[in-house]
């Protein structure tokens, strides 16, 4: 008996296009008609509910490229954890390549990237040694390091006479150390001089099994602080001019140190990319003559941090719906879940934001909570167990890390679904 073909496997049809011009109808702008219109969309999904608004997305990947000034942008994965959406992205024109996070992402993503840099150091062994045993990956994954102890952690998980070179970039410290406020920015990498830049390049060269061929700088004194910071007008006022000072000078210091790195590091090896900056820093970063790419993800959502920059305005592609369980009084309204908040200092600016029904307020002794989060107001008083409250996340990630998939909306209507790494069964760091 003859056996009947294997039909192939379907590959699912991503239902996001972004090959349009970037004046795609802003239908964000009249916030009642939108988020309603989101409202009956997805009135047949049970919330929790995520969505992705196809203009609103279009949009966002279009101001960025248009503020990246004709520098290429990589995509910032972990900031979107939607195959789909940076699959999209990087369909456009100007963006280019993927900044993951962990080396496991990596190598999952370089199936089918062929350009996929590590942003942070790698301490997973195995991850390694499934890296150095395929040439394939080893030539699209580039590992990041910032001391000889990363290089000695590679060799003892796999000898450089038993792999092919990987690939590797330096990271150079962007903080700002600025007159009287002392030092500013993220605790990352300890190479921040000429001096120190030039002793890990030549250990690189000198060392088999290493090829050097990328350094980057993530400067987030720029591109992670809002230089109009919401709450009292005439303490916000005066917090934005005193950042507006820090970022000038950081931008002024960072360029010219920056500079000086990567000239010096080029008489050791022929680099292939310089990174730098994230969206919130894009118009700079892309300025510096030092820097051939720039990265950037958050921006491609648009959370609710990026409304304290002056630089930019995104639009909310994405966002989540929970629905009302319990009116503990008449004028309160309880949402199922909602502690879906964002990394860094803990602060009211880290939790999601509840944007429809407009008048609706978190609770100062809960907020967002685990598994509930009490609203008043009279948009709470106007609530009805069953219906459901839209909220933004604040700025990148976090909102994927709750939901399986998002309802790919376009035009008042559900075109589609794509998962987010959890949908796919993926829980990388």
């Amino acid at each position: 008996m003859t056996p009947r073909p294997v039909p192939p496997k379907a590959v699912p049809v991503n239902p996001l296009d972004l090959a349009r011009t970037s004046a795609s109808p802003k239908v964000w702008r009249d916030e009642q008609r939108y988020w309603r219109s989101l409202t009956a969309a997805t009135a047949h999904l049970d919330p929790p509910v995520a969505v992705i608004g196809v203009e609103a997305l279009v949009h966002n990947a279009h101001s960025m490229l248009a503020r990246a000034n004709g520098m290429p942008i990589r995509v910032a994965s972990k900031s979107i954890r939607v195959r789909a959406v940076q699959d999209a992205v990087l369909a456009l024109p100007g963006y280019a390549g993927i900044l993951a996070y962990t080396l496991p992402e990596a190598l999952w993503l370089a199936e089918t990237v062929d350009d996929v840099v590590v942003g942070y150091p790698s301490a997973d062994r195995a991850a390694l040694r499934m890296l150095a045993a395929d040439e394939a990956l080893a030539a699209r994954v580039t590992l990041m390091v910032d001391s000889v102890a990363h290089l000695d952690l590679i060799d003892a998980a796999v000898a450089p006479g038993s792999r092919p070179a990987l690939r590797v970039a330096i990271e150079l410290d962007a903080a700002y150390t600025a007159p009287g406020l002392g030092r500013l920015g993220v605790w990352r990498s300890p190479i921040s001089t000429v001096g120190d830049a030039v002793a890990l390049a030549r250990e690189i060269e000198a060392r088999p099994g290493f090829a050097l061929v990328g350094m980057m700088a993530y400067e987030s004194q720029i591109a992670g602080v809002g230089n109009r910071p919401s709450g009292n007008p005439l303490r916000s006022f005066a917090t934005g001019r005193v950042i507006d000072w820090m970022q000038r000078r950081s931008v002024a210091e960072l360029a010219e140190r920056r500079g000086a790195v990567v000239a010096a590091v080029r008489q050791i090896a022929d680099l292939e990319f310089v990174n730098g900056g994230g969206t919130g820093s894009l118009e700079t970063t892309s300025a510096d003559p030092s820097v051939t790419e720039v990265a950037a993800g958050s921006g491609l959502f648009g959370g609710h941090l990026f409304d304290t920059y002056s630089r930019f305005t995104p639009a909310p592609a994405a966002a989540f719906a929970l629905p009302v369980v319990r009116k503990p009084r008449p004028d309160m309204a309880t949402l199922l879940g909602g502690g879906w908040v964002a990394s860094g200092p803990p602060a009211p600016d880290r939790l999601p934001e509840v944007v429809w029904p407009r008048g609706t307020r978190m609770q100062a002794r809960e907020m967002a909570g685990e598994v509930q989060t009490p609203l008043s107001g009279r948009g709470a008083a106007a609530l009805t167990v069953g219906d459901r409250v839209w909220l933004r996340h604040t700025k990148s990630g976090e909102l994927s890390e709750h939901v399986n998939e998002f309802a790919v909306v376009e035009d008042g209507a559900v075109v589609g679904t794509v998962p987010s790494y959890r949908g796919e069964g993926k829980a990388f760091l």
